[in-house]
């Protein structure tokens, strides 16, 4: 059973970035634009949290620390996102190009952001986040061997992000006009919606997830930033699109591809995967090679808003 337990904590690390990412991206397509500079994004918010820690690490510790980590991080990525945001909405741009402008910046800003701070890339921190046991709840047996030991409280704020994200999509007035201005631009805005406003909003929230994702993503996996997240936000597009823009199918898109990233990276420490002798790096291109076998059955059937990625014009008809 440790070993169950093992790759399921392994799972939890990487899936949870993943679905936060995701649903971010799930924000920003439901409401007309695509956003494709998650990953710029990620990077953004994992180096401005990382840098937090390290910079207060003398002085701070535990999660206090990490939550404030958090809301930088939340607060970088909504800032950063605010740029594809102009160029999509206001300056009628080409979404795909603008993503990827904002990916190539993001880890050159990193680069040189943390060279003048600290005379190197790579921003170190102190790892004292972990949860060895949460009282009461760790001694329920097998619940509490799986979620609440050895975990991160980024864990659990990804399922309140999910929980919150369905809630917001499908039970409130925002969520509503959001899904509109994705399928039926021209209809809201006869009805009164604002749509360029609903854009920014989707995108705005996109970024702060993002942002978010990139924090969740390098703290329970490292103790360094090298200003990269692995490709974790063009993945995050990927479980975007297999969990056909819904928060719950989303759910289920990141847990599978968290257990082959899980796989991929900790294969080592399951005693019948070593025993295999198979090369490391073939473990490596599983995610990869899981995404692109998901998108080839999948894409046919793919249910994109129907707005998603057309640059909306008040005045066309």
């Amino acid at each position: 059973m440790s070993v169950v337990y093992f790759i399921f904590q392994q799972t939890m690390f990487f899936m949870i970035p993943l679905l936060v990412v995701a649903l971010g991206g799930m924000f920003s397509e439901r409401s007309g634009v695509v956003n494709i500079a998650l990953e710029g994004i990620m990077t953004m918010g994992a180096f401005t949290g990382i840098l937090f820690l390290n910079l207060t690490g003398g002085s701070m510790s535990g999660q206090g620390q990490l939550l404030i980590a958090v809301i930088v991080s939340m607060v970088t990525g909504a800032i950063f996102a605010l740029f594809h945001a102009y160029a999509a909405i206001n300056m009628k741009a080409d979404q795909t190009i603008s993503g990827t402008a904002l990916n190539l910046f993001a880890p050159a800003f990193a680069i040189f952001v943390a060279r003048v701070i600290q005379g190197v890339q790579q921003v170190q921190f102190s790892n004292t986040f972990r949860v060895a046991k949460v009282p009461l709840l760790g001694d329920i047996p097998v619940i509490g061997d799986l979620f609440f030991k050895n975990t991160y409280i980024t864990t659990y704020l990804g399922f309140i992000v999910f929980g919150i994200s369905a809630l917001v999509l499908y039970k409130t007035r925002f969520g509503l006009r959001l899904r509109a201005c994705g399928e039926h631009p021209q209809a809201a805005d006869a009805a009164g919606i604002n749509v360029y406003r609903m854009q920014y909003a989707g995108v705005v929230l996109s970024g702060a997830l993002g942002g978010l994702g990139g924090l969740v993503f390098v703290v329970p996996t490292s103790t360094n930033f090298n200003a990269t997240v692995s490709g974790y936000g063009f993945l995050a597009l990927a479980v975007l699109i297999f969990g056909q823009w819904k928060p719950v199918k989303i759910l289920w898109a990141s847990l599978f591809f968290g257990l082959m990233k899980a796989v991929a990276a900790a294969y080592s420490g399951i005693p019948f995967l070593e025993g295999l002798g198979i090369p490391s790096y073939l473990y490596k291109m599983i995610p990869y090679i899981a995404t692109l076998i998901v998108l080839i059955f999948t894409s046919r059937n793919s249910q994109a808003p129907k707005a998603s990625g057309i640059p909306y014009d008040k005045g066309a008809r």
